[in-house]
């Protein structure tokens, strides 16, 4: 996979930054929410094979 800086990257990492500084529980509450749509994708793909097997 190729490095490909934009010129725009060191923006996006200060405007993340700043989420960060300005609230202390940003990075718990994108992980549980990124838990959570994992969780629904997983489940929703065993329901399928489920469905598929019968």
């Amino acid at each position: 996979m190729a490095h490909d800086p934009r010129d725009n990257t060191a923006t996006y990492l200060e405007s993340w930054l700043q989420v960060l500084k300005n609230d202390k529980r940003a990075i718990i509450t994108a992980a549980a929410k990124a838990q959570a749509a994992a969780d629904y994708l997983h489940e929703s793909q065993l329901g399928a094979k489920d469905t598929t097997a019968a």
